[in-house]
């Protein structure tokens, strides 16, 4: 069940994306919006490289090789799913339409569904999972 929730969370990331790239609601020529994006993409390199070389799964499914918590996963859980939110909504805000709030809306709604079901797993997988989500954050350190 997880899986299939992990799947659907994925496919309306990957919706949600197309919908604001063909929307012209992605990139925007504004200085704002390109220094949020450019961050988040750093935000997403940096835990990428942290990470390492696992592999990504469009089911939820943890990785062997160990929890994370260094580099960004010290400061969040799923630096990651944080970096495309980041992304998408400067855009989205600076169109201001409501089918650009709605892709923007519907990602964050697929990286939340995402980050529960891998959190799920993780706990079964990982036991010092539970203490380490006690203490980091899941997106906005000492927030949520």
């Amino acid at each position: 069940m997880r899986d299939t929730l992990s799947v659907v969370g994925f496919a309306l990331m990957v919706g949600g994306l197309v919908g604001l790239f063909y929307s012209g609601s992605l990139f925007l020529p504004l200085p704002v919006v390109i220094g949020v994006q450019a961050l988040a993409a750093l935000l997403m390199l940096w835990a990428r490289v942290t990470f390492g070389k696992r592999s990504f799964h469009a089911a939820a499914t943890p990785t062997a090789g160990g929890l994370v918590k260094t580099g960004p996963y010290h400061y969040l859980r799923h630096p990651i799913y944080t970096a495309v939110v980041f992304f998408v909504w400067p855009g989205a805000i600076a169109r201001a339409s409501p089918a650009a709030i709605g892709f923007a809306a519907l990602i964050t709604f697929g990286a939340i569904v995402r980050m529960l079901c891998e959190e799920y797993l993780l706990v079964r997988q990982y036991p010092d999972y539970a203490e380490y989500a006690r203490t980091t954050k899941r997106m906005i350190p000492y927030v949520f």
